[in-house]
């Protein structure tokens, strides 16, 4: 495997990138919901594409004639966050909003001549990947007061391409982040044109949980250092990818529900949330006193009643956590863990949601990555998401990869399979020691399927 020292990544060239100048949409601000603030010490989303297409000056003038088009449907990429004090009865504080400035995104060009789409694909995720290939390492969505909200990063390799985007957190959720990059993958597949038509126009109008759009709402803090934290994990974990075919899948579906003993129905994701949870915690070989925890970054979205659409650009995720001791979780079964998960999932009702939301405007904090569960796993993006519908004209990608933003021991990063059909690719970050345990692990390892 090529080491990071000898990885020589030359930057080519830095464009910013601004959306054509408009009247359809005199609205300038987006003003940030619950949902959005509470982001806002979370790193940008980090995922790249992988494609085994020759770079010609062709295609990059394309793609950023696409993005500018693109970011016509999605102004607020374009703009900045902005901060202003404020003061009430309670006292003083500040309020942060999407100005729709049309400041712009920023495109990178850059040539990593020496690694090959291979080198980019390989299960054991290389070490360079991450602060090569991805733009903005360690930004938190608070710095999109100066930074740009969206970076994109095109990395020509010896044999291909790996086609990068970082997007602020406060700004979307994955379900946005996707919706933007299969827009813009479909812009540059037609051609371009003028974009004004495209199959899923995004809905800009920022929910609100009282009722309306876009309550402003004030955060109790008169400077960033009172909430926003800058967290990096303790050394470098080991991350590899792993896949489950659809029929592993579902052998493993029909097994959790088979044990639960329940008349509930178990999920595909459930079922795999808990084999991942029972395994890490086995190759941790933590104390059965131990309490282990198996959270998961959820869609809102379905769940608020009326339901917002698919369409929705925001962000609309929230974290649930099931939670048992290991010597339970680990001597009980599968079904056992599966249950747990999937009462945490189905407990985040409407009610649920807005009660949370709303004690949340009540007590405002953000999400501190540090204090990740260092006994547990975590949950995050979704098999869902159209990945591999991202056809730029050049063809399906050949796989996809996220960045280290948001990254810890324990953390599990959920794909769909290249396949379809229900397959999943699950990114995993460990340490060293835990990874090379769960490989030795007779009950994870029957169900994973190679290549991955």
């Amino acid at each position: 495997m090529i080491s990071p020292s000898s990885v020589t990544l030359h930057r080519i060239s830095t464009s910013i990138i601004k959306p054509p100048p408009s009247s359809l949409d005199s609205r300038r601000v987006s003003y940030l919901t619950p949902y959005d603030l509470f982001t806002l010490s979370m790193h940008y989303i980090q995922n790249g594409l992988l494609f085994c297409h020759p770079v010609t000056l062709d295609l990059i003038a394309g793609l950023k004639t696409a993005l500018s088009l693109t970011l016509h449907h999605f102004r607020p990429l374009a703009g900045r966050l902005v901060s202003e004090p404020t003061c009430d009865a309670s006292g003083g504080g500040i309020q942060v909003y999407v100005d729709w400035n049309d400041q712009g995104a920023e495109f990178i060009h850059a040539s990593a001549p020496h690694v090959s789409a291979a080198d980019v694909a390989s299960p054991d995720v290389p070490c360079f990947l991450h602060p090569s290939f991805f733009p903005l390492n360690g930004a938190v969505s608070y710095d999109g007061h100066s930074l740009p909200l969206l970076s994109t990063q095109l990395t020509e390799l010896a044999d291909g391409f790996f086609l990068a985007c970082s997007f602020n957190h406060s700004v979307g959720d994955g379900t946005a982040y996707w919706h933007f990059f299969n827009v813009w993958a479909e812009i540059t597949r037609n051609g371009g044109g003028d974009g004004s038509l495209i199959s899923q126009p995004p809905v800009l109008d920022r929910w609100s949980f009282e009722g309306g759009s876009g309550r402003h709402l004030q955060l109790p803090f008169t400077h960033p250092n009172q909430f926003i934290e800058r967290f990096a994990p303790p050394g470098p974990p080991r991350e590899r990818v792993f896949h489950f075919s659809s029929e592993s899948i579902a052998h493993l579906k029909a097994k959790a529900n088979q044990e639960s003993n329940s008349t509930v129905t178990i999920s595909s994701f459930q079922s795999v949330a808990a084999l991942v949870w029972r395994s890490v915690t086995r190759a941790r070989g933590l104390p059965a006193e131990r309490t282990t925890g198996c959270a998961a970054v959820i869609n809102d979205r379905t769940r608020l009643q009326p339901p917002l659409p698919t369409e929705y650009f925001g962000g609309v995720v929230w974290v649930v956590r099931a939670t048992a001791e290991v010597g339970e979780l680990l001597e009980r079964g599968l079904g056992c863990g599966a249950m747990l998960v999937h009462e945490a999932v189905t407990g985040r009702t409407d009610g649920a949601v807005r009660r949370s939301v709303k004690g949340w405007a009540e007590e405002p904090f953000m999400y501190p990555l540090s204090l990740y569960d260092r006994y547990g796993v975590k949950m995050g993006s979704s098999a869902r998401f159209n990945v591999y519908g991202c056809d730029f004209g050049w063809g399906q990608p050949v796989a996809v990869r996220s960045g280290a933003a948001n990254k810890h021991d324990g953390k599990v990063t959920f794909h769909p399979g290249r396949e379809g059909g229900g397959s999943m690719d699950l990114e995993i970050c460990l340490k060293p020691e835990t990874m090379e345990a769960l490989l030795h692990d007779e009950e994870f390892m029957s169900v994973v399927n190679f290549p991955a």
